[in-house]
């Protein structure tokens, strides 16, 4: 892509401080990320709480699901804000326009087909996402209302990149504050007072996916950016091309946890029904585990996701030391979270476990191991992610998802299934710190090499 300087006509991206644009678009969007992230956890906090660790490990198989969705999504929406921005430093408004819409359309389309989809196959599903016998049933009364939600939840996940890529990241907080505090406040009305279990914690999730998606929709005729015509939603083959290509590193990272996930509730059921532990709690131990990582992973990603538009916008337009200082920045605070993350992982671990319900010794044993082993090398994670980013922003997708693809398919899923032959259910956790080690050794590597070329 050839990039030249073009007049910036004041827009801030181009003009503004750097750490004043970090913050404007940065915190709404960690918040925004953070908060959809809270979602599952905050049910699986109540489930802990009202229905056991039966309950919690249902959430576990049905978690891939939601995450299939929201790689779908991310495919459209990161994709589709990365051709926004890109194209508004380029002055192609028109472009720019067609991108928003054609996505539009295509978030609609595939929260259908997702719906329809995981209410006809939603009992096979439940059994590849390793459900037991004794979970099963918890799993199916809460997917099937989770499913009949999956067309609002692809609404919220995919339009958040776009409402801030348009330079209203506060718009897109308050839709998901407004969906998880709905979901906080009758989570336990509908768990405890009504006495209505998973199918309580399954319903406040839903209803607070369905607020939030009237939201985003509502923004739809307020772009200030960009123009949009009915002619705009009709789906074009090239533009949904490169809004897809953009996208692709986001949709693997995701796709990749749904595998991710696949492999390891099957090779704890498997393994963990050979120790100790027995199959149900390593399998709802380490999905407490992930979920709360979760928290973690979208603070940064919603910090890299944030900046964005900086960094297309910038690049765009040829200030490329702008580009740069911005990555720098945002490295910088990423990797001083993590290691907070880190401390409290490694040395309070049981305050965390403590919120998902008291259980047996085994039970809190097998946790603690999984956040102190799982977690191990969390302040190296940043890097990659932050890079992924840059990559995606910046329009070299095949370099994100590069980076996207060797982390969460060879260097995780390839271990998760090795090293338990060798060590047990435990080799399960170890994968993961092995993954990230490799994942930070590729990213500085791929880092260092294109650096110069940026």
């Amino acid at each position: 892509m050839a990039v030249t300087n073009v007049n910036q006509g004041g827009n801030p991206l181009g003009t503004e401080k750097i750490g004043k644009l970090i913050v404007a678009f940065g915190i709404p969007s960690v918040i925004s990320q953070v908060v959809n992230a809270l979602y599952n956890i905050v049910d699986q906090i109540f489930i802990g709480q009202g229905v056991g660790y039966l309950g919690n490990g249902a959430t576990s198989v049905i978690m891939p699901l939601t995450v299939l969705a929201m790689a779908l999504a991310l495919l459209i929406d990161q994709g589709a804000a990365s051709y926004l921005s890109l194209k508004l430093g380029e002055r192609d408004e028109e472009s720019a326009a067609k991108g928003v819409g054609n996505a539009i359309t295509m978030l609609l389309i595939i929260g259908v087909v997702l719906t329809v989809l995981f209410n006809i196959f939603l009992r096979p599903l439940c059994v590849l996402f390793g459900a037991t016998a004794d979970n099963l049933p918890y799993a199916l009364d809460y997917g099937r209302i989770i499913s009949c939600g999956i067309l609002f939840f692809t609404i919220d996940s995919g339009m958040s990149g776009l409402i801030r890529a348009d330079g209203s990241p506060k718009y897109s907080m308050v839709g998901l504050l407004v969906g998880c505090i709905t979901n906080i406040i009758l989570d336990p009305i509908f768990i405890f007072v009504c006495h209505w279990g998973v199918k309580g914690a399954a319903w406040a999730t839903v209803i607070g996916q369905i607020l939030n998606a009237i939201v985003c929709v509502a923004y739809i005729g307020k772009f200030k950016s960009i123009k949009l015509n009915k002619s705009h939603f009709i789906l074009h083959g090239k533009t949904l091309w490169k809004i897809c290509s953009m996208g692709t590193s986001s949709f693997i990272t995701q796709i990749s946890i749904v595998i991710v996930m696949a492999v390891s509730n099957n090779v704890l059921v498997y393994y963990g029904a050979q120790s100790i532990y027995g199959s149900d709690i390593p399998l709802t131990t380490l999905g407490i585990v992930m979920k709360v990582n979760m928290i973690v992973t979208a603070f940064v990603m919603g910090l890299s996701t944030g900046v964005q538009p900086i960094f297309g916008y910038n690049y765009g337009s040829g200030q490329i030391d702008r580009v740069k200082k911005t990555f720098r920045f945002v490295l910088t605070i990423a990797t001083v979270f993590l290691i907070l993350a880190f401390l409290v992982f490694q040395f309070a671990p049981m305050s965390i476990v403590r919120l998902f319900g008291s259980e047996s010794d085994l039970y809190n044993e097998f946790a603690v191991k999984c956040f102190r082993i799982y977690l191990l090398v969390i302040p190296i994670n940043g890097l990659q992610m932050v890079t992924r980013i840059l990559f995606q922003s910046i329009g070299k997708a095949g370099q994100a998802t590069l980076l996207s693809l060797a982390r969460q398919i060879v260097f995780l899923v390839i271990p998760t299934i090795l090293l338990p032959m060798f060590i047990g259910v435990e080799g399960a956790l170890w994968a993961s710190p092995l993954a990230e080690t490799m994942a930070f050794i590729m990213a500085l590597v791929m880092l260092k090499m294109y650096w110069k070329k940026i």
